[in-house]
This record gives structure tokens, C-alpha cells and sequence, in this order.
């Protein structure tokens, strides 16, 4: 075999395992069986299995379909086929429905199964071709439509790479426009559930009284309104990704509400009885403080830190001058193609006073900027006079300054804080006293500025 690819047999009945695990012995480099799913789960976590074919009807009370479901929550991704006696199109649905890549009936034609696993097989080998190739594209930045080398999006991707292959919840904190989505994308791109659904919610944009419907869904007639039954963006999510934007915007009862989903993975439709599950990839992005929020009491605590298992800071792009060229260029490409404009360039002198710009409204101002003149400038070249007057107004004014005032601020904190721990000999409670800060904002500031 070129490549590891290891089988798991489930089913009640040892002739049909061991029948199975010779007929498809030149199918894989290994194969191990189980006859029930307690026994093939324990397989499942020693091992490493690439595809299960288990027999729907199984001994106890967890069946078949419950395996493939309890297979693709411990790693999406995963093949699966489905064997059974008593075939439905309802059982057939109900398999592909919890991710199963095809449906079988007993008796088992051997020629026709071999031929079911080596598509799996192939399906599996494109999965991971895909996912390699977007990991190889990552460590250039060019990943989900991320673009740039500078050192500071470099150890942004860093921590993309190392957490995408992974469940961890992720808080992506940024200032607006710096390209968080992008960012929450990538982590999907990149991870195994990349062939699911990415689902993004600006949960600022959503009046309290939808945000629970939109979240979970609804039963027909939950409300004035709901004229059919309808999936929440949990439901949609479903084995892929929920990017939660605008995440410090939900009011108090929908975070006690999203609390007890991260906490037990079950929900409600709104004006339902049935609970649901979802293994959905939780994502959650903010341009606010959320320690500080946290501590006026406008967050609840315990959600934040379920959030924020993994914090991932986006920086602003007065931060990466480096990146403005490329970002520039590639953004100057896609609109005179996407406006049916010729080909233009940004001559030396307008690209300084890009680069020495500002830039409040970060990426998302850039591609706004460089988009108007795509529109506007007639000829083939922009020159600084082409380039609106309050960018230039705002280089003029900061040409002298090297660094922004947040970035001032954040290095005497910084400062302020090796000195104290210095002092105090890293005792944290006697340092947040001398410092005049709870232990709890010690503790965030110290991993946002990685002093451990």
C-alpha cells in the first residue's frame, strides 16, 4: 500500500466480520472488527481508522447510525459505509444524513462492496490531498483569501495551523475590519470538518427578539410568523463550523442560552419539546475588550472562558506597512477584472502614502479605497493626487509619529507589568495589588502580551 489505510468491521455476527475482513484484505493495510459499538469505539480511539462499515443492526442500545454520528464527532472527516438487512430509504437517508459515504444491503455482494471501499478510499485520499495542499498554501498566507508575509500575520497563521486540526473553541479579537472572518475561515479550511458547512452569524446585526431563532431555529407556528419549521445556524453547522461574529453583542439570556450548548451540546428549536444535538466547531470573533467586560459584568465569565480556549489576536494594519504593497496589488487586480477595467498600477509615490497611512478602518478600508479608484481614475497609473484627501490629510498629520497611541499604550503596559511581576518576584496576587488590577485582568493581560 502507498499510504496507511486502515478498515474497522462492525457487526453482531463473526462470520460476516471475518468473511469482510478477508474479502477486503488487499483493500487496506489493516483491518480490525468489533461486534458492538462499545467495542468499536474503544477500537476506534486506540487506532487510527480512515473507514468503519458497521451493520445498522447492532447488540445493546446504540445502533449502527449512532456509530457513524459518535465516528464523525470524534474525527470529522472519517468514511464510513453502512451495511444492514432490513434496507429503507428512511434508514438510507437517516445514514447519509449523520455522514455516511454509502448505503448497503445484506446479503453482501463482495465485488460490489471492494468497489464501495476503494471509492472510500478515494474520497478519503482527496480529502487529505485538499486539506494538504490548503496547510502548504497557509505557510506563504494564502489561505481562505488571506494575503501577506509580514512576521505578525506569520505567527497569526502559526496559531491557525496548530489549532485547526482541533476542536478547541477559538476567540479571534481584532479591531474592525482587520479580517477576523478570514481568519475563522482559514481554521475551517484547514481542519478536518472542512468538507462541512461554514456558517457565519453577526450576531450585532440581529434584533434580540430573532437572535434565538436564527441560533437554534423554530417549530412552525413557535410565533407570528414562523409559517414552517426552520434549522438554526447550530443545525446548519453540523459537522463543520459556526463563526459567531460580533460575539460580545449577544444580550444576557442568549448567553445563557449558547453557554448551555457549549457546555452539553444539546438545544431546542424555539416552541419545540425535542432536544437536539450539534457537534458544530464553535468560532467567535470581537473588537472589544472582553476582560474588560467581563469585569463591568456586561459578559458572563464562565462563557468567556468557554470561548476563549484559544485566543487568537488579528492585528490592525498600521502594524503590517510591510503587507500594504501586496494587499494593494491584490485588491487593485480583482476590481479592474471584477469592473471590467484595464489593468492599472500604483505608482511609487501614491504606494509611499499608502503605506505611511493610518488606516482606522484597517484591510476593509484599504479595499474600499483601492476600489474607488479602480472606479474613478481614468487613466492607466494612481498618483498620490488621485488618492483621497483625507488619507493624505491623515499621512501629513502622523508623518512624524512611529507608533499610534494604542501602540504606545499597550508597550508601557507591557513594561509596566515586567516590572511589577520583576519586583514581586512573579508572586501574581502581591503584583495585580501593586499594579491596582484585579488577578483575573493580570492574567489576561499577561497571556495577551505572552509574559509567562
Amino acid at each position: 500500500m502507498d499510504e496507511e489505510f486502515h478498515i474497522l468491521i462492525v457487526d453482531d455476527e463473526p462470520n460476516i466480520r471475518s468473511g469482510l475482513a478477508k474479502g477486503l484484505a488487499k483493500e487496506a493495510s489493516r483491518i480490525e472488527t468489533a461486534g458492538t459499538v462499545n467495542e468499536a469505539l474503544d477500537k476506534f480511539d486506540a487506532g487510527r481508522f480512515q473507514l468503519v462499515i458497521a451493520d445498522v443492526r447492532l447488540p445493546g442500545d446504540r445502533d449502527g447510525l449512532e456509530l457513524v454520528l459518535l465516528v464523525q464527532q470524534r474525527k470529522p472527516g472519517t468514511t464510513a459505509i453502512v451495511i444492514t438487512a432490513h434496507g429503507t430509504v428512511e434508514t438510507a437517508v437517516d445514514a447519509m444524513r449523520r455522514g455516511a459515504f454509502d448505503f448497503i444491503t445484506k446479503p453482501v455482494d463482495l465485488n460490489l462492496i471492494r468497489q464501495q471501499v476503494a471509492k472510500a478510499r478515494e474520497h478519503y485520499q482527496l480529502q487529505t490531498e485538499n486539506r494538504q495542499l490548503k496547510e502548504k498554501l497557509a505557510e506563504v498566507g494564502e489561505v481562505s483569501g488571506i494575503v501577506g508575509n509580514c512576521r505578525a500575520l506569520k505567527e497569526v497563521l502559526t496559531q491557525v495551523r496548530q489549532v485547526a486540526d482541533t476542536d478547541a473553541t477559538v476567540l479571534i479579537q481584532g479591531e474592525s475590519g482587520t479580517g477576523k472572518e478570514l481568519i475563522a475561515r482559514a481554521i475551517h479550511d484547514l481542519s478536518t470538518r472542512s468538507t462541512g458547512t461554514f456558517v457565519a452569524v453577526n450576531l450585532g446585526a440581529l434584533p434580540e427578539s430573532l437572535l434565538e431563532s436564527e441560533l437554534f431555529g423554530h417549530e412552525k407556528g413557535s410565533f407570528t410568523g414562523a409559517s414552517r419549521r426552520k434549522p438554526g445556524c447550530f443545525a446548519l453547522a453540523k459537522s463543520g463550523t459556526l463563526f459567531l461574529d460580533e460575539i460580545t453583542e449577544i444580550p444576557a439570556k442568549s448567553q445563557v442560552d449558547l453557554l448551555r450548548v457549549l457546555e452539553t451540546g444539546q438545544f431546542a428549536l424555539v416552541g419545540g419539546e425535542e432536544t437536539l444535538e450539534s457537534d458544530a466547531r464553535i468560532v467567535s470573533a470581537t473588537n472589544r475588550d472582553v476582560q474588560q467586560l467581563v469585569e463591568d459584568g456586561a459578559f458572563r465569565e464562565d462563557l468567556f472562558y468557554r470561548l476563549n480556549i484559544v485566543p487568537i489576536e488579528v492585528p490592525p494594519l498600521r502594524q503590517r506597512r510591510d503587507d500594504i504593497p501586496l494587499l494593494a496589488s491584490h485588491f487593485l487586480s480583482h476590481f479592474c477584472s471584477r469592473h471590467r477595467r484595464e489593468e492599472k498600477k500604483i505608482d511609487s509615490d501614491a504606494m509611499n502614502v499608502l503605506i505611511a497611512a493610518s488606516w482606522p478602518g484597517n484591510i476593509r478600508q484599504l479595499r474600499n479605497v483601492i476600489e474607488r479608484l479602480v472606479v474613478t481614475v481614468a487613466g492607466d497609473a494612481i498618483t498620490p493626487t488621485d488618492l483621497p484627501s483625507d488619507l493624505k490629510s491623515a499621512t501629513a498629520s502622523e508623518s512624524t509619529e512611529f507608533l499610534s497611541l494604542a501602540e504606545v499604550t499597550e508597550a508601557a503596559e507591557k513594561t509596566a507589568i515586567q516590572s511589577a511581576l520583576a519586583a514581586n518576584d512573579c508572586h501574581r496576587e502581591q503584583t495585580a495589588k501593586a499594579l491596582g488590577v484585579s488577578v483575573r485582568t493580570l492574567h489576561y493581560k499577561m497571556n495577551r502580551y505572552g509574559l509567562h
